[in-house]
Order: C-alpha cells, then structure tokens, then sequence
C-alpha cells in the first residue's frame, strides 16, 4: 500500500549486488586479517532507501542516519569510510568517481491548498483549489530559475503527484500536492525551502485559499573529500584496470551522505552494463529493465578490498 493504493513494487537499484560485494570484500579481508596494520568494519545497512511513507514530525530515521544515530560509527571510530554503487549506463567494470559534492540531498515536498467547496457553475461561490494548485505548480518553477543562484551548483523542484476533486462539475475543498527538492549545497538547500514555502503560501493567499506546506529532509548532499578522493584515485585505478573516469553530478540521493559527514568519505560508482550494449539506450536504475552484468561484482570486490587495505598500509606508513 503507498498513499492508500494498491501498487506492484520493484526496486531494482542493485542492493542484492552491493550485498554480495561486501560479503565477498568480507570473506577475502577477514582471510588475512593478521596482516592487516588496523581495523576494517563493515557496514551492512538495511533500509537505505526508507519506508514507503514518512511521518512529517521531523523524526523519521531509517538507515544510515538510524545506524549513525545508534552508534554503529563510534566503537571504533573510523578515519575514513569508503562506499560504492552499481550503475547502468556505465560499462561494466569501469569506476566513475567525482571529488566533492556528487549525489543531491533530497527532501520530500508536501502540499495541501485548502480552498471552499461550491458547484463549478458558481465558482464565485467558493475558492478553487485546482486553479491554485495549477498557479502553484507554474510558480515553483521560479523559484530554480529565478530566485536560486545556480552559478556554483544546480538544484531542482519538481511536482510528482496531484490529486484533487470527485467529479467533474464540483470544484473541491482541497487538492493535495507532492515532490522532491535538490540540491548539492547546504546554503542552497535551505534557502530553496523558505523560497518554496514563500512561493506556496503568497500564491494560496493570492487566490484567497490558504496553503499547508511540509518539507521533511531525508538525505544530505552526498559529499566526496577531496584529498581522500585524490589519494585513493591508485587504489581505483589498479581495481578497474584503469578504467577509470570522472562522474557527472548525479541528482539521485544517497544516505552514504551520513556516514561521510562523520568520517572523511569516499563513494564511487560501478557500471553494470555490458559492454556490447549502447550505454545510452540502456535502463537506468530503478527501472523494469535495469540490469547487472554480473562480471562487473569482481571489480566492486577489488574496489572495495584495495580501498580499505590500501588506506590501512598508507596510514601505517605515515
């Protein structure tokens, strides 16, 4: 059940890939544990990616943010946290990384605009809420390309669902909105939520309505330390075979982002798509169609085996 319907579910991100990885990375590190000059911790996260609805008080955790509140990065502490993620439309095997931001925050957008019932033949009787919730939609576009300084990063907002309104010639009380904001900046990220709320509000107002708008914050830009990111670049190197290349900003969300705000991090990607195949055409992930070209898991495996014991030799050499 998602907002009171009856859906299919699919998740198709690879996660069961991701799994298999750190339980090999596992199996292999654990074999020569007496060499290792430190402490490698595996983080096998449940929920990544939430529930399948939030509560908006503001305590909604799940995850990473769950597990970094419970303490899972305090005993031991680690000095640095490393992640990675299959990708479609990347060759199989090959690693693409980005120093810096590299994944959007994401905050869920909710919005009701509370207008007054009466017969669409006497709209002058009521307030019409599909009309302001129509003027809405075409105002929160402003808020990006007019009222956000995109010079240094992008951000989107963006309207997903609409629902409002049981027959053709009632016009409602209600209509009720939904969509995601993103950013790669905290700055940014904070002054989009007030311009939205202004932006929403001013409108209902105008329309003699009135406006709900609740903002829940779920994911942190997912930020890569640079001088991290620079010094294990060998490390990437040698597991890919030097197939190795510079990431595009990616407006997916990651909650990896927590556990890099506690340790310096470093997350990179890993492409799934056979190599015969137009990497253009191929599904994304989060689609029917996404899939792993299983030959790739080796490369995620060295990845993530060199990272950790590379970093450990380099500190122990410092």
């Amino acid at each position: 059940m998602y907002l009171d319907k009856e859906v299919d579910v699919m998740h198709a991100c690879g996660h069961d890939a991701h799994t298999a990885i750190l339980l090999s990375t596992a199996k292999i590190l654990t074999g020569m544990r007496d060499r290792l000059p430190g402490t490698v911790v595996f983080y096998f996260q449940p929920a990544e990616e939430g529930p399948s609805d939030f509560i908006p008080d503001g305590k909604n955790t799940w995850g990473a943010k769950m597990m970094v509140q419970e303490g899972v990065m305090k005993s031991p502490k680690p000095d640095a946290v490393f992640g990675l993620h299959v990708w479609a439309g990347v060759p199989a095997g090959q690693i693409a990384y980005r120093p810096g931001p590299t994944l959007a925050s994401s905050d869920d957008l909710r919005i009701k605009i509370l207008g007054k019932q009466t017969h669409a033949g006497r709209p002058w009787d009521g307030i019409d809420p599909i009309t302001v919730g129509a003027q809405t939609i075409v105002g929160l576009q402003t808020v990006v390309s007019r009222r956000t300084d995109i010079s240094s990063f992008p951000a989107v907002v963006s309207i997903g669902t609409i629902n409002g309104g049981t027959r053709y010639n009632i016009i409602p009380e209600s209509v009720d909105m939904s969509g995601t904001i993103r950013s790669y900046d905290y700055g940014i990220r904070q002054k989009l939520h007030a311009d939205v709320r202004q932006t929403v509000e001013k409108i209902a107002e105008s329309g003699g309505a009135k406006a709900e708008v609740t903002i829940i914050e779920k994911y942190d830009p997912t930020i890569n330390n640079p001088a991290l990111t620079e010094k294990m670049l060998p490390s990437l190197r040698w597991a890919a075979n030097g197939d190795v290349v510079n990431a595009p900003l990616v407006g997916g969300a990651e909650d990896f982002s927590f556990y890099a705000k506690e340790a310096p991090g470093l997350f990179v990607f890993l492409g799934v798509t056979p190599r015969d195949q137009d990497m253009s055409k191929a599904a994304p992930n989060h689609n029917p169609g996404f899939f792993v070209d299983e030959s790739a898991l080796v490369v995620g495996v060295r990845t993530l085996a060199s990272l950790a014991t590379d970093y450990l030799y380099a500190n122990a050499a410092d």
